[in-house]
């Protein structure tokens, strides 16, 4: 093996070496521990250090890496300290993530590590949107995630890659290619010669290296770190190497053929650097004994047993970021339509926060599909009011990014149904990020949803329960021009991702008086429409205005109205005192009936509030099939078309 010291001095290589070493040491230690049952599993990375140290070697300490399991030479060449590292391995409530992850699925702002999720494609878009808040600031820094072999199959390396190129943007995806995911092999997972032959397809630099030999790594990355900032343009390594152990410890590798784990053995980094420093009389055996001596002592300081007390209140507060406090209308108010209520809100928080990122298909000189960014890029710019490939999920992870580097972001998605084309994005990165390492996420999802509007399937779903069921999401459905610009201008001013339902049936039937200057409606807060004492009507979104022409076409009744408007977190409180009011409840919800939020406000009640009843909790839904096309279907599809037989049957109770 051929090592380049090109422009590195002696000192620096016995650094390296010490780098490349420690992590095996640790690695050594922790499979004995785990032998032994004082770890609980191991993802080993044994005989690929020179990837994970090499590239940060390369790196500068505050660019932003994303690694994977196999990557500890990642989090020790960053310093971190050993005994939190163990503490974070057993679940202890003093490691990273109190206890709320375990392995390497967290992450650390202070050492610039974004932690992965299993998912494993999920990071690449993170990346991109780390690297556009460092192309914004012209910071002449990169940012470098990593991927394996299994993870290029995944749609998400696609957009991820496909985005980066399109803007430019100095991001480093490095794969490691150990030769089998779980246990895949290549063979059966791709058939490209190899994979660097795909930055081409992309329009961007791509390189295949050794990634056994350490200083090769290490020069790899400096180049493409180099080209990336001069040229404006990504960079594709694929660097060989192979997994000289399970995928887990308990996965064996009795799938992998002797031979080859013989030939691999040969490659060994770390005895084939030892060997070219022993040659330049560098190093000696002192080393590796000392490092051995520093570990067993900080393992052995973090060696005791850490009690967990389980704190409701902090497990539920840490679900969220703090809200700020709400701005309450002041000065003039203005008749707008509920389409212009929240274009304005878009313009008012472009001024609120010069570090609001728009992004979305068609939303620059187009104005989006609905018009509602019309005019904005001229007024802001394309920097921040940004078009986007067709890439839902790789733009949310963008997003999230953005939030890393203490951004704040829009995304617009042209119709609520195209969103399932990033649910994993939202549901198990965005949701759960501040819950298990404390990061922000200040991403709000502009989601056009509903029907009424003749648009057919795939264009009138209204999904709000797909998210009120994730921890950490919130959603939010407003029904009048009000409330949509109070409730967009919180989102936007909230470090928590918030998904915010407009109904496109809405847009320009529904106007109504609004505050001129910027406020903010708190979220998690429901407002009493009109007082009655026959039935309570529980609804949000499009439903508050059935409900109120309900009321028109029957004076004689007198029904209470409550607009949910936030759907993630509910109202109790606000929802209790309907219920208290009249004693029969109807909620009512354009989402069909099965799985809808309405079964879970209605469980909600029973549990809660059964001795205040006076007949059965009811709900008032779509049909549970798509939403049809035609006019005549898609009437009698929606809830609206049940309601009268609803408000009579609780009536009659």
């Amino acid at each position: 093996m051929y090592f380049d010291r090109t422009h590195i001095s002696d000192d620096q290589l016995l650094g390296f070496y010490k780098a490349l070493l420690y992590p095996r040491l640790v690695e050594e230690k922790m499979l004995l521990l785990l032998r032994q049952g004082k770890v609980s599993k191991w993802f080993s990375g044994i005989g690929q250090e020179a990837i994970a140290v090499g590239a940060t070697l390369a790196l500068d300490e505050d660019e932003w890496i994303l690694p994977l399991h196999r990557n500890l030479g990642v989090f020790t060449t960053r310093q971190m300290p050993l005994q939190q590292l163990f503490h974070q391995w057993q679940g202890s409530p003093l490691g990273y993530s109190k206890g709320r992850e375990r392995s390497f699925h967290f992450g650390s702002a202070a050492h610039h590590i974004f932690g992965m999720i299993s998912h494993l494609g999920p990071q690449l878009s993170v990346a991109d949107g780390i690297a556009l808040a460092q192309q914004l600031e012209f910071s002449g820094k990169v940012t470098l995630t990593f991927t394996g072999e299994g993870g290029t199959s995944e749609g998400e390396f696609h957009e991820a890659l496909n985005v980066a190129a399109v803007w430019g943007l100095p991001v480093i995806f490095l794969i490691e290619n150990n030769g089998y995911g779980l246990s895949t092999p290549v063979a059966e997972q791709y058939r490209c010669e190899q994979l660097a032959d795909r930055a081409a397809g992309y329009g961007m630099r791509g390189m295949r290296i050794n990634g056994n030999n350490i200083l090769e790594v290490y020069h790899a990355v400096k180049e493409a770190k180099r080209h990336a900032l001069e040229e404006r343009q990504p960079v594709l390594i694929e660097a060989m190497t192979f997994r000289m152990r399970g995928h887990e410890e308990a996965s064996g590798t009795k799938y992998v053929p002797a031979a080859l784990l013989e030939e691999w053995a040969k490659q060994d980094p770390i005895l084939h650097f030892e060997k070219f420093l022993q040659f330049l009389n560098l190093a000696d055996d002192s080393i590796r004994e000392s490092l051995k001596q520093e570990i067993d002592h900080d393992i052995q300081a973090a060696l005791h047993e850490t009690v967990h007390v389980f704190n409701l209140d902090e497990e539920l507060h840490d679900i969220y970021a703090p809200a700020p406090v709400p701005v309450a209308p002041t000065g003039a108010v203005s008749e707008k339509r509920f389409i212009n209520a929240i274009a304005d809100a878009l313009h008012q928080a472009m001024e609120l926060h010069p570090d609001l990122i728009l992004m979305g298909q068609d939303i620059a000189e187009y104005g989006g599909a609905f018009k509602i960014t019309e005019g904005l890029a001229g007024l802001y710019g394309k920097e921040r009011v940004r078009n986007t490939p067709l890439c839902e999920s790789a733009i949310l992870g963008a997003g999230l990014g953005l939030s890393v580097m203490g951004y704040r972001s829009m995304v617009e998605m042209q119709f609520a149904d195209f969103v399932s084309c990033g649910f994993n994005q939202i549901v198990n990165n965005l949701a759960k990020i501040h819950y298990r390492w404390g990061q922000n996420a200040n991403v709000v999802i502009r989601l056009p949803a509903g029907a009424g509007v003749g648009a057919g399937p795939f264009h009138s779903q209204s999904n709000e329960a797909w998210f009120t069921h994730t921890p950490g999401l919130k959603v939010v459905y407003p029904a009048t021009p009000e409330d949509a610009k109070g409730l967009l201008l919180a989102a936007l001013a909230d470090p928590n991702p918030v998904l915010y339902f407009e109904h496109k049936a809405l847009y320009r039937s529904i106007s109504g008086p609004v505050p001129d200057a910027p406020y903010t409606i708190e979220i998690g807060k429901a407002k009493v429409v009109q007082d009655g004492d026959d039935v309570s009507i529980i609804t949000y979104g499009a439903g508050v205005h059935w409900a109120l022409e309900y009321v028109r076409l029957h004076a004689e009744l007198s029904i209470h109205i409550l607009d949910l408007r936030s759907l993630q977190p509910l109202d109790y409180t606000a929802i209790q005192q309907a219920v208290f009011t009249t004693g029969k409840v109807l909620i009512l919800h354009e989402a069909t009936l099965t799985g809808g939020i309405g079964g879970e406000i209605a469980a909600w009640i029973g549990e809660h509030c059964f001795r205040q009843l006076d007949a059965p909790v009811m709900r008032c839904a779509s049909l549970d099939t798509p939403v049809p096309f035609a006019a005549e279907l898609e009437a009698n599809f929606l809830a609206k078309a049940r309601l009268h037989e609803c408000v009579q049957t609780l009536l009659q109770y």
